[in-house]
Order: structure tokens, then sequence, then C-alpha cells
């Protein structure tokens, strides 16, 4: 199974929000940090303010927070909620489907308890899961962030 670039960025952005609990941050600062484009992000901040899970305040000194606590934002629901699809295989979706074998090849109900096993491991986990790693987190990203913000590291923006 892949994620999409999407469900991705979701996830670093949930991650990077969740150990900056104290403060408001920019997407230019996400940006930096995991040197990604602005413009991905700009679109998967705006989704996961739609789904509630980030709160976002404009204007100078503006920028994004989590809205929700940590321990419930569940990872597999996030998953879920920014993957456009779940088409394992071209026979999942009945609508685009060309397989000449699918009325006789056992294999997609395989895929799709694998495909579900995939979700339900995901589902055990909160995003309050990952927080043990914050500090080494945060020294990690604190290394791209400029001069006069941090330890001042190189831009790669």
């Amino acid at each position: 199974m892949h994620l999409t670039q999407f469900s991705d960025y979701s996830l670093r952005v949930a991650l990077y929000l969740a150990a900056h609990p104290d403060k408001q941050v920019t997407v230019e600062e996400i940006s930096r940090s995991y040197r990604i484009s602005r413009n991905h992000l700009t679109k998967v901040v705006q989704r996961m303010a739609d789904l509630g899970v980030v709160a976002s305040t404009r204007g100078r000194g503006g920028g994004f927070r989590l809205a929700m606590d940590p321990a419930d934002i569940n990872v597999g629901w996030l998953v879920r909620q920014t993957e456009p699809h779940f088409d394992l295989v071209e026979c999942f979706d009945p609508a685009t489907n060309t397989c000449p074998i699918a009325p006789a090849c056992g294999l997609k109900g395989a895929l799709a308890r694998a495909q579900q096993a995939f979700l339900k491991v995901l589902n055990e986990y909160t995003l309050a899961s990952f927080q043990g790693q914050r500090r080494e987190l945060l020294s990690i990203w604190e290394v791209f962030r400029p001069d006069d913000e941090g330890a001042g590291g190189a831009d790669p923006g």
C-alpha cells in the first residue's frame, strides 16, 4: 500500500503541530522544517482545518495549531480523511475496472483483507502515541530554522 503525498504531508503537519503546542506555527516554518513545497502544505493545512484538526489565526502573529488534543486524533481516521480512495488495484473500483479476470480472480479478496489490516493497525494509534519522540523531532527541525528564529541551520528554501 502506498499513501498519497497529501496523506504523508498531513501526518507530518500533525506531528509538527503536536510538537509545538504552545505557539502558532506558519506554513513557511513547516515547509522549511520538512523541505517540502509551501504550496502543497497550504492545501494540506486547509483540508486539516476543514476536518477540524487544525485551527488557524489570520494576521500578524497568526498561524496554525492543533484544534484537537493529540490523543483525540486517530491516525487511521486521519489517513482515511486525506486519501482520495483506497483502490489498491483497478478492480476495487467497479466503475473503471477493465480487468478481464476480475470475475474469477480471488486476489481482490486477499488485497481487501490486507488493506483492512493496514487500517486496523493505524487505528491503534493516535497522534499522542508519537509524542515520546518530541525532543528528537524538535532537534531535527531546529536545524532548518533561520538564524533569527533558532539555532541557525541552512535554509533549504
